[in-house]
């Protein structure tokens, strides 16, 4: 009497646990909760296109509208007009660039200096930086405002620039990346190498840290685009504004504020980051995943 062959260690595998390397294929559950997600997501912006072009009565009249109107290229040329849009967004691109580089550049040499350099205090020093993420920046209002307005810089954009060179959170979020994806062994090759510092920095910290600082330039360079407390303060409307200043401005009237002209701001405001998303989105997702493969 013959006897069944035991099964192979891949027949006994469940069929929800798969091999290392081996993809899935999205089933028709999958794609139909991915089609649901993305109208759900999509949904408010589509919404800001369809207020923006009605009328300010329309849109705060129930029942609320749900298909475009005829109104949209004449409420986009009275929001650019209106409070100079396209200065604001000069302006906003410079600051939001500025703050994105320097605090990408300066966050991956202190998070490589924690992560891989020894020195005394370093755990402590640490500490202190990720202890002043819980300081609320309302603390420090009253003192920079004074600081900008003894150095005659108050709607200047260098006031709300200089302030936002470097962030604690991306300090920590360097430190923790490279803590991981640098291994010490590569830092002490290029020691032994004859290779300084700085040479250290440019041809080994850099390539290793490329995804995460990718991700870290998006996202500071998004909250510093949508940034609205502290601009609001050190610049004015009529001045030298931010985009989010400026929007603070616009639709007022006589009595109301029209809420299409100030829908349609926001859709002017979110369309520059749209455009950001839909070039770079696929570098940055691309570059996180091959950061995150270990051969």
């Amino acid at each position: 009497m013959t006897t069944a062959p035991a099964p192979t260690p891949a027949a006994r595998r469940p069929r929800w646990r798969q091999r290392a390397g081996h993809q899935h294929r999205a089933g028709p559950l999958t794609r139909l909760l991915l089609g649901l997600a993305a109208l759900v997501s999509l949904f408010p912006l589509y919404w800001n296109v369809v207020a923006a072009s009605h009328s300010g009565e329309r849109v705060v009249t129930a029942p609320v509208p749900l298909l475009p109107g005829r109104r949209l290229f004449d409420n986009l040329a009275f929001a650019w007009n209106q409070v100079d849009l396209g200065r604001a967004l000069v302006n906003t691109t410079v600051v939001a660039g500025l703050v994105a580089l320097s605090t990408v550049l300066f966050s991956t040499l202190a998070g490589f200096a924690f992560a891989r350099l020894p020195f005394r205090g370093r755990g402590a020093l640490l500490s202190l930086v990720v202890a002043t993420m819980a300081i609320p920046p309302q603390l420090s209002v009253i003192p920079l405002y004074r600081l900008v307005t003894d150095l005659g810089w108050v709607d200047q954009l260098q006031s709300v620039a200089l302030p936002s060179l470097v962030a604690a959170f991306g300090v920590f979020f360097m430190r923790q990346y490279l803590v991981e994806a640098l291994p010490a062994e590569l830092v002490e090759a290029a020691r032994m190498d004859g290779a300084h510092s700085l040479r250290v920095v440019w041809h080994v910290v850099f390539p290793v840290a490329r995804p995460a600082m990718a991700v870290l330039g998006m996202l500071v360079f998004v909250q510093a685009w949508n940034d609205f407390f502290w601009p609001f303060i050190a610049l004015t409307p009529d001045g030298n504004p931010t985009l989010q200043v400026a929007l603070a401005g616009l639709g007022a009237g006589n009595h109301s504020v029209d809420q299409a002209i100030v829908l349609t701001g926001a859709l002017i405001s979110t369309l520059p980051l749209l455009l950001v998303f839909a070039v770079l989105g696929r570098h940055i997702v691309g570059g996180i995943t091959a950061g995150a493969v270990k051969n």
